[in-house]
């Protein structure tokens, strides 16, 4: 992605207990969010934790998902108009409360 886009990160954090279905995320919830978001959003990446630095350290995230926009107004209109769905969803594919961060890329 370019600089000055706009990324809306979703982190699920790790830990005992939580869940994270990734195929149901890959292929239906992001698919689901693509749609809804429609021309607005203009890539999507996806990361599995595998672990964290250091021998047989944990991930510190189970996922995180990242969305990218060109203006933060295109991603104002495009994420309120379906974030009630979007949130409603989540209970499909993890029992984990996600943290969301919304960033400027700088490089």
């Amino acid at each position: 992605m370019k600089k000055g886009m706009i990324k809306l990160s979703v982190f699920y954090p790790n830990g005992e207990g939580k869940t994270f279905d990734m195929d149901y995320y890959t292929n239906k919830h992001l698919p689901m969010m693509r749609r809804l978001l429609g021309d607005a959003c203009k890539g999507a990446q996806v990361e599995d934790g595998l672990s964290g630095l250091g021998k047989d350290a944990p991930a510190p995230y189970a996922a995180c998902g990242h969305l990218y926009f060109e203006t933060m107004a295109e991603f104002e209109e495009s994420i309120n108009a379906s974030l009630d769905q979007a949130l409603g969803d989540i209970p499909n594919f993890t029992n984990i409360e996600p943290l969301i961060q919304v960033g400027e890329v700088v490089i």
